[in-house]
């Protein structure tokens, strides 16, 4: 959770710098997409090496799973502002941050929240992944060890468990969604 939190906030504000300036975008995103290209199983190592044993790794490989969804999500909310909302704002004479925390930002949420679903999930990924490279705790080492020992009910029932906490979080983060964004399904239709 501390992994995917970081990665959420850090791509909400980088999201939020890149919908800002065109220029900044397009520089940027063809790194961040090719940063993502990056086989995330063949990082988990590296990652270990840099960071040592423990947490660490974990966190690091569960920010850079989670970070690109959220990016491409909120930028598509931000960058998706209807121009008559735009108009509105520039008729009662807003700041630009007026206009951007009051009608580019809410206008945004749902967006944003398609991206926290999606990273929830990859996240647990992330976490087992980087479990399975440092197996000393976590639901990745138990199917890392009981694959070395031919366990494999242990296995399955590690990965019963790991899809339940990851259909437990996505319907947490729905609900979520739901409490702070009642408006959103109105707008829907």
């Amino acid at each position: 959770m501390i992994g995917y939190g970081a990665a959420c906030l850090g791509a909400i504000a980088v999201a939020m710098i890149l919908s800002a300036s065109r220029t900044i975008e397009r520089a940027t995103m063809p790194l961040l997409v090719a940063l993502n290209s990056i086989p995330k199983v063949a990082l988990a190592p590296l990652l270990v090496v840099w960071l040592g044993f423990g947490r660490g790794p974990k966190i690091a490989l569960v920010i850079v799973i989670c970070f690109l969804p959220v990016v491409v999500a909120s930028m598509s909310g931000l960058t998706s502002t209807p121009s008559d909302l735009g108009e509105l704002s520039r008729a009662l004479s807003s700041s630009w941050w007026q206009a951007y925390l009051k009608i580019r930002l809410p206008w945004a949420l749902p967006h944003i929240f398609v991206g926290l679903k999606v990273a929830i999930t990859l996240a647990v990924i992330g976490a087992v992944v980087a479990e399975i490279q440092n197996p000393d705790r976590g639901l990745g080492s138990v199917i890392a060890l009981s694959g070395a020992s031919l366990d494999t009910p242990l296995a399955f029932a590690s990965i019963v468990l790991l899809a339940s906490i990851s259909v437990s979080l996505y319907y947490l983060t729905v609900l979520a969604e739901r409490l702070l964004l009642p408006w959103a399904r109105e707008i829907a239709g």
